[in-house]
């Protein structure tokens, strides 16, 4: 919040930040609720060790839906990280069919930037860019790893379009993994979203993949973690020529 500490009044800008724990988010709260009453009673039964247990489940849990604050970077042309996780591809690639369309992306190559979240990354999913919902597309499908390439046409996975007030229209794809057993998404057509806002989550383990389009290089490398709502991983219309190393 911005203090009232310039003369007269006027608002200065905030320069410092405190820590705070970060929240649970409400679709978390009922499976920390039933692990938590478990955890009673197996205790109230004299089940020391499955209690402990059971106490460390219940803790992880709060600790998979937690929901902390996010301090997204402003600019019509920034292409924002839609979660958090390790950049385990990148690639050129057509659009998948569901993402295609009147109100989906182009039939042509666009560069494919893969976010891999483990069962210890935050899995709440924000929105890349500032715009128009102009898609939402649910597919069924399987559960397999979702480190694969494959993941993203045989999993469950749930497509999303945004349209910029500039009319460029940016695709994402939440891609169920191994364990997770429901896409959830909290915006449909025609809403307007903030870059960096809540759109969706994926429970237990999943992958994120953001289409860039043509003449937009990712600002990000293999290997890299993404933060969610933070990270920029690419520009409109720059082609950045970056090199790392792992060490």
């Amino acid at each position: 919040m911005p203090s009232l500490d310039k003369p007269g009044g006027a608002l200065a800008p905030t320069t410092t930040v405190k820590w705070r724990f970060p929240s649970t988010h409400p679709e978390g709260r009922k499976f920390a609720a039933g692990s938590a009453a478990v955890t009673l009673f197996a205790f109230l039964l004299g089940w020391q060790f499955v209690g402990w247990i059971l106490v460390g489940l219940t803790i992880w849990i709060f600790a998979f839906f937690r929901d902390p604050i996010r301090t997204t970077p402003r600019g019509d042309n920034l292409i924002i990280a839609p979660a958090d996780g390790l950049i385990t591809m990148i690639s050129k690639v057509a659009p998948p069919p569901e993402l295609a369309g009147a109100e989906g992306l182009d039939a042509t190559e666009y560069t494919r930037v893969s976010i891999f979240m483990s069962v210890f990354d935050v899995h709440i999913n924000r929105s890349p860019v500032t715009g128009r919902v102009r898609k939402v597309a649910y597919i069924p499908g399987k559960f397999l790893n979702a480190d694969l390439d494959k993941a993203s046409e045989d999993n469950e996975r749930q497509h999303i379009v945004v349209e910029t007030g500039a009319g460029v229209r940016i695709g994402f794809t939440q891609i169920a993994g191994l364990v997770a057993r429901r896409i959830l998404t909290f915006v449909q057509e025609g809403d307007i979203v903030e870059a960096g806002e809540r759109v969706g989550l994926i429970r237990f383990g999943s992958r994120v993949d953001v289409y860039l389009p043509a003449g937009t290089g990712p600002r990000v490398l293999l290997g890299q973690r993404a933060i969610a709502g933070e990270t920029v991983i690419a520009e409109l219309g720059v082609q950045p020529e970056l090199v790392g190393i792992s060490q």
